[in-house]
């Protein structure tokens, strides 16, 4: 493995992408450092301190973790490559219902050309929606739950939520761009790269606070055992395992091409597979359903006087902390949801059936067309229902530590969820492309013996 990874340097081309890749990524690292003009610095120190105390996995703490402590430093790159993310997300869902854009997937290079730069503008307003959103928050510290900290020393309301929607939204567009520039002329995928270089950025946090736990660090009293610091190291590769595997099942249908005859030739014909994978929605049902729980909790947890708003008052605290069992089954429930709901608006059977059909190929045993179809749908519904239960049990896992075992959310949020996805699927997404150019170059991949699986 080490001769390996000392391989790819021996490439004049693929050590200046490494190193071109490892440079934009501290350039987008730096961003997550600048704090946001008109806020105060030793406020910020205090609300670290304040928000590392009562962190509890809510929404704060989820959107600290993707955003590497960003959110946390109040710096200019909060919002970092997420509204590009969200863009895209909804293009994609807007193709599957809206009959133009689907067209425009299909024209081929001039229509997807066209959407990237629906996507861009989508992008800008998402920036300037959350820019606001994050100016007033931190004008008003007491929606994060800790109040008696003021954060902006700016005297002009109007001149901070300015200065903050114009460099947020700057620094956003420019983490998309070097996104862009990694992906062109680095390694790997770069909005992939960069989310997961986020994650793993509050990595040294989660040992920290692993050492205080089971250490006597700094004179404190450990509060927990070795023997469930043993346990839960098993238990995060046993985890990890099931992860990788999940991700990269795939369920192999059979496709059998017709033989034509030309001038006396033959050719076509054979075996080929359809591969459909196991996890088809990826991390979007957790990313879908995370956000939107604690979204719902908060907004139900607002003050009003009305008996509505005090059943509301009540809904919200049942569901706000992810430490509640109600919060863990709704949790479920729209994990479920969404998994199913993603693969119906993107698996499109009827497509795949008719491109086999087009190409005179077939699947051995069943009829070309609807028949093929519908063959193709039960298959994906039988397969969906492991990778939802298999994704489902991965994105509670934190939410179970911390309920149970009073685990701290930066330790817990490595044992599952999104975090722990999104690492494992871009690790063997890059580990895939550089394995392809050491192949390619005649040198060993990074396995004695066959290859390692991407994600597509």
């Amino acid at each position: 493995m080490l001769k390996t990874f000392a391989n790819l340097f021996k490439i004049p081309e693929l050590r200046a992408r490494i190193f071109f890749t490892i440079g934009l990524v501290a350039v987008a690292r730096l961003l997550a450092m600048i704090p946001t003009p008109g806020v105060d610095w030793a406020a910020i120190v205090q609300l670290q301190e304040t928000m590392e105390a009562n962190s509890d996995g809510g929404l704060v703490a989820w959107f600290d973790t993707f955003t590497g402590g960003a959110l946390t430093q109040c710096s200019v790159g909060t919002l970092s490559i997420w509204p590009y993310i969200s863009a895209q997300i909804i293009i994609q869902l807007m193709t599957a219902v809206i009959p133009a854009l689907g067209r425009l997937q299909r024209e081929g290079d001039a229509g997807r050309k066209t959407l990237t730069l629906y996507t861009r503008w989508l992008t800008i307003g998402i920036c300037v929606f959350q820019a606001c959103a994050l100016a007033a928050t931190m004008l008003n510290p007491e929606a994060l739950g800790v109040g008696g900290i003021q954060l902006v020393s700016m005297r002009s309301a109007l001149l901070f939520y300015v200065t903050t929607v114009i460099s947020m939204t700057g620094a956003s567009m420019f983490v998309m761009w070097l996104g862009d520039q990694i992906t062109e002329r680095g390694i790997g995928n770069g909005v992939s790269l960069l989310i997961m270089i986020n994650i793993t950025s509050r990595l040294p946090a989660a040992v920290a606070a692993a050492a205080r736990r089971y250490f006597n660090v700094g004179g404190a009293e450990a509060q927990g055992s070795t023997w469930e610091l043993a346990l839960l190291l098993l238990f995060f590769f046993a985890v990890l395992l099931g992860t990788v595997a999940i991700t990269q099942a795939l369920r192999k249908i059979p496709i059998h091409s017709t033989r034509a005859i030309s001038r006396g030739s033959a050719y076509g014909g054979g075996v080929t597979y359809l591969p459909l994978r196991v996890n088809y929605s990826g991390v979007m049902p957790i990313i879908f359903a995370g956000p939107i729980l604690q979204l719902i909790g908060m907004l139900a947890r607002l003050n009003g006087a009305n008996p509505v708003s005090a059943a509301l008052k009540r809904v919200g605290e049942a569901i706000a902390l992810p430490t509640t069992m109600t919060h863990i089954l709704l949790y479920a429930v729209l994990i479920l949801f969404f998994t199913f709901f993603w693969v119906a608006t993107q698996f499109n059977a009827m497509n795949i059936s008719d491109g086999l059909k087009r190409d005179g190929s077939y699947i051995p045993g069943i009829r070309p067309g609807l028949a093929t179809a519908e063959y193709l749908d039960a298959v994906m519904t039988r397969v969906t229902i492991i990778g939802a239960l298999a994704l489902l049990a991965i994105a509670i896992i934190p939410l179970l530590l911390v309920s149970f075992r009073n685990i701290p959310w930066e330790i817990s949020t490595f044992f599952g969820g999104t975090s722990l996805l999104i690492v494992v699927g871009v690790a063997l997404d890059t580990l895939r492309r550089l394995e392809s150019q050491l192949v390619m170059r005649n040198f060993d991949g990074f396995l004695k013996h066959g290859r390692i699986t991407g994600r597509r």
